[in-house]
């Protein structure tokens, strides 16, 4: 009977598995929406293989790009302004659909965390 049951249980699990497509979300053009403290922020940007180029608030920041594997990748600003630009950023894609993906990013080495959604616009 407790076969039965864990049975059942791992069942009802797999049901629920989530889709990382992430390859397809390597390259392309996006816009990204960030909801901090009830705050909601927008940008674009446009990524190759190796860079990205990132439009928010009329202004233009470029990040070389580090993959790790498909889902993840480390961002380093080219040409920092201040030692907050310094920092390199890891964001990790948590789960894609057909035209967007669920991302994760933080400072590397920090424990906080911030979630956005990217959208692909083209």
């Amino acid at each position: 009977m407790k076969f039965c049951y864990a049975f059942l249980l791992l069942s009802m699990f797999s049901c629920f598995q989530t889709t990382r497509n992430c390859s397809d979300y390597r390259t392309g053009e996006f816009y990204s929406e960030v909801t901090i403290d009830g705050e909601t922020y927008t940008s674009k940007f446009k990524r190759t293989d190796k860079l990205q180029i990132e439009t928010y608030n009329s202004k233009i920041d470029s990040s070389s790009l580090r993959w790790i594997n498909d889902c993840e990748v480390v961002f380093r600003t080219i040409n920092p302004k201040n030692m907050a630009e310094r920092k390199d950023i890891h964001l990790k894609i948590l789960t894609t659909t057909d035209s967007s993906y669920t991302y994760e990013y933080s400072y590397v080495g920090e424990t906080k965390k911030q979630k956005g959604v990217a959208y692909r616009m083209k």
